[in-house]
């Protein structure tokens, strides 16, 4: 995935849900179509919530990994709200 080039960044560590979704959300309402952001969390449930947040919302998913306990998200935006 190091083809995808990130235009916001978001660093969610250390902060558990609801907070790391409602700060995504305010990025994406932000963001121009075709706009990726990365993500990066410690919270596991963020996982679920993410996934949960670009199905309800019609955005994309395009990475979600985890390693040593951080979680790297990268969502395109793909649909205005």
């Amino acid at each position: 995935m190091n083809d995808v080039t990130t235009t916001h960044k978001l660093d969610a560590q250390g902060l558990f849900c609801p907070e790391p979704v409602m700060m995504l959300h305010n990025i994406i309402r932000d963001m121009q179509l075709g706009d990726v952001v990365e993500i990066l969390a410690t919270d596991p449930s963020t996982k679920r919530d993410f996934l949960k947040f670009c199905s309800f919302l019609d955005q994309q998913m395009v990475l979600s990994e985890e390693n040593d306990g951080v979680y790297r998200f990268l969502i395109r935006k793909q649909a205005d709200e």
